[in-house]
């Protein structure tokens, strides 16, 4: 059965910020990224099931870019959550204070 994705308002902000930051390097790099971006999110519809890293929450580390996808499935419901797509260079405390 397929889940459906929910993006977390500061997850969505994530995203953006990182296509303009890749938009600022290079013209269309941005809409690459968040190709791959949906492309990894469209997986997690059918097969949410990463390893648990802290807490409740997930992660899926994306192959071309240095950002995880940080996550929590509800189960019950068939919701994933998504709750910050993140540069893997930044403290991951800064995320979890959120």
């Amino acid at each position: 059965m397929k889940y459906k994705i929910q993006i977390e308002p500061e997850a969505q902000l994530d995203i953006q910020e990182a296509i303009t930051w890749y938009n600022e390097q290079q013209k269309g790099l941005g809409r690459k990224f968040y190709n791959e971006v949906k492309t990894y999110l469209k997986h997690l519809k059918t097969n949410p099931f990463f390893q648990i890293r802290y807490d409740d929450v997930r992660c899926l580390p994306l192959k071309k870019y240095p950002y995880t996808v940080h996550f929590t499935v509800n189960d019950t419901d068939k919701v994933v959550i998504v709750r910050a797509v993140f540069n893997t260079s930044r403290d991951p405390n800064i995320w979890k204070n959120r």
